[in-house]
């Protein structure tokens, strides 16, 4: 075993003994999970039935031997149109609900999927673990650190499969990029850049009233209430602080978790982070720049976005990894890599390797492991998923802070920086109970 991969399982180790859990449990094919016919039909409840939730469970019924028994939202409109597409789909109702409560104690379900905003995923995710409910749970993990050790507590007590929603795991570029690696075609990998240069679309920013569907009290849920308006709500809320937490956490999170498991890195040791709101301040409270240093195992990952101009001085790189070997550099995206050899004259070589498909095969690989009760078929259980979501939410601490951090994997928390530290975990908004580490 390399140095690397010895790191990280033992960092997973620690996420599970800081929860009580063995990792003999942790690592158990089948724990507590029944084994369903494989030509049953499975009968899934989505909890957040927007645009995304829309999208998985599409994939699950690409999947086949799979219905949408129920579905859950907080928006009126969500459900009705939902359940109407739905219907469309696989000829039959599902049942209707504005509180996830009620689906997730719905009689007969076989799964849950959960797509809200990740201010609302721990409450979800660790109700359905208290029903012993397989999981398809989208990235990040949490909306915080405590939050997301939370949820691996929870779900290593239920012993439920469960699937983290990094779909990237599935994409063959990506997969390409490390058999490079490990081949040793660019020898050893001294450092590793990551970036999604975008420009976000004009949302309306005006303090207004949420639509006559929408219970914005409700999809507040446990995160501030801030006055309605089109820019933080359904598919907006992204950019916002208080709900999606930026650029980072939203899509840079699947760079830093492809990274993760292409150099089979566990958590950084160190983490800063420099930028601001520089053009987009009327718009959004996160960084519309940023810039992010993570050491992992000694080798510096470095972070970067701009949500403006036209990014990468060559816009062939404006989303991608770029790992830098002693012998070439390679860079990957979705779709494509390019390797360039180190040396005079060397021609570039480029690989197209598209997957169109990633995030149905990300669904198919939970329905199957859910049919057969075999665990061993995920491709990111909660604890990965785990190291993924606090190694960007470090990096948004670091910013907010302005302080570099140190994290100690053996204790799973930031040492020596009481103010970085007092940001693991979010209060939660009256009326609501923040879930026990």
């Amino acid at each position: 075993m390399n140095r690397r991969k010895f790191i990280k399982n033992t960092s997973i180790a620690t996420v599970a003994a800081v929860s009580g859990i063995s990792v003999s449990k942790l690592n158990a094919k089948g724990l507590a999970a029944p084994v369903r016919a494989k030509d049953s039909i499975l009968k899934i409840g989505l909890i957040g039935c927007g645009w995304y939730g829309m999208v998985i469970a599409k994939a699950a019924l690409q999947a086949g031997g799979v219905e949408i028994a129920a579905v859950a939202d907080v928006d009126s409109a969500h459900l009705s149109e939902s359940i109407n597409e739905l219907k469309s789909l696989q000829g039959s109702y599902p049942k209707g609900f504005q509180d996830y409560r009620e689906l997730i104690g719905f009689a007969n379900l076989d799964a849950v999927m959960i797509a809200t905003p990740p201010h609302w995923h721990a409450l979800q995710f660790i109700a359905a673990c208290e029903k012993g409910l397989p999981i398809y749970c989208e990235k990040p993990l949490a909306y915080d650190l405590d939050e997301g050790k939370a949820m691996v507590r929870a779900a290593q007590k239920a012993g439920n499969i469960v699937q983290i929603g990094f779909q990237r795991r599935q994409n063959q570029a990506f997969r390409k990029a490390r058999e490079i690696i490990d081949g040793g075609k660019i020898g050893n990998v001294l450092q590793v850049a990551a970036q999604i240069h975008f420009n976000p679309g004009k949302v309306d920013t005006k303090v207004q009233a949420p639509p006559a569907s929408l219970d914005w009290d409700a999809w507040c849920g446990p995160a501030p209430k801030l006055p309605y308006r089109p820019s933080i709500g359904h598919r907006a809320w992204r950019l916002e602080k208080e709900y999606g937490n930026g650029h980072l956490v939203d899509w840079g999170i699947h760079n830093i978790d492809i990274i993760r498991k292409t150099m089979d890195f566990a958590m950084p040791d160190m983490i800063e982070a420099s930028g601001g709101i520089f053009l987009l301040k009327e718009r959004v409270t996160t960084p519309d720049t940023l810039i992010a240093k993570l050491l992992f195992d000694d080798i510096p990952v470095i972070w970067q976005h701009r949500l403006w101009g036209t990014g990468d001085l060559d816009p062939q790189f404006n989303n991608g990894v770029i790992f830098y070997g002693e012998k070439g550099t390679l860079f990957s995206s979705d779709t494509r890599l390019v390797l360039i050899p180190a040396g005079r004259d060397k021609k570039q070589e480029i690989i197209e390797r598209p997957t169109p498909d990633m995030q149905e095969k990300h669904v198919a690989e939970f329905i199957k492991a859910v049919k057969t009760g075999n665990r061993t078929l995920i491709s990111c259980s909660p604890e990965d998923g785990y190291q993924s979501t606090a190694s960007v939410q470090l990096a948004m601490i670091a910013y907010e802070t302005g302080s570099k951090l140190n994290w100690d994997s053996n204790g799973n928390h930031i040492i020596n920086n009481p103010e970085a530290e007092q940001l693991q975990a979010r209060p939660y908004r009256k009326g609501y109970k923040r879930p026990v580490i």
